[in-house]
């Protein structure tokens, strides 16, 4: 292998660390009404687990109110239960043609909690990002017994040092970003 071919698999690890960190984070409610809060939720469709925005149109009308709408209206009462059986923390009211769930507001408890689940969602990524840096370490290691240039070796376990201490600093930004938009009430 080459530098070129062991720092682009690298780099491209780390993009998807960092990916799936924004998808997970979307799923963390942070006072504000996002559709995102429904991604986890599957719903019975007469025998196969369909995700809500499958069975329904969800929209947000205010900065506290989400609205399910199904698009037939025999899957209000399992749209309601597998909302209340996703342990999201919302309370579905039905009103006979639509769903409308209303966010409480995040209490400073709550709000801690919320900080701390993406904490642990920003460490989870940090050690895929090390994770793809020690592998990109162990491919230039090899290459070198395989033939490599020692220095182009060194260099390119420097390169793979400067890509984690790059995808380290987008990891911050988005962990700041999260935090702030959580604790401001």
């Amino acid at each position: 292998m080459d530098t070129k071919t062991i720092l682009n698999e690298a780099s491209g690890r780390m993009q998807k660390a960092i990916d799936h960190l924004e998808e997970e984070l979307l799923n963390i409610r942070a006072g504000k009404a996002s559709p995102h809060v429904l991604n986890s939720v599957m719903v019975d469709y007469y025998g196969t687990q369909t995700p809500v925005s499958g069975v329904a149109s969800v929209t947000v009308p205010d900065a506290k109110t989400i609205l399910i709408q199904p698009w037939d209206q025999k899957m209000l009462r399992p749209l309601e239960k597998a909302i209340l059986d996703s342990n999201i923390g919302l309370t579905p009211s039905n009103n006979g043609e639509q769903i409308r769930l209303t966010l409480p507001p995040l209490t400073e408890e709550r709000r801690k909690e919320h900080v701390k689940q993406v904490r642990g969602e920003a460490e989870t990524a940090r050690i895929s990002l090390r994770n793809a840096r020690r592998d990109a370490v162990d491919a230039f290691k090899k290459a070198q017994k395989e033939g490599m240039p020692e220095d182009e070796a060194k260099d390119g376990e420097t390169q793979s040092q400067k890509l984690l201490e790059k995808f380290s600093k987008q990891l911050d930004a988005i962990l700041d970003r999260k935090e702030k938009e959580i604790m401001t009430v």
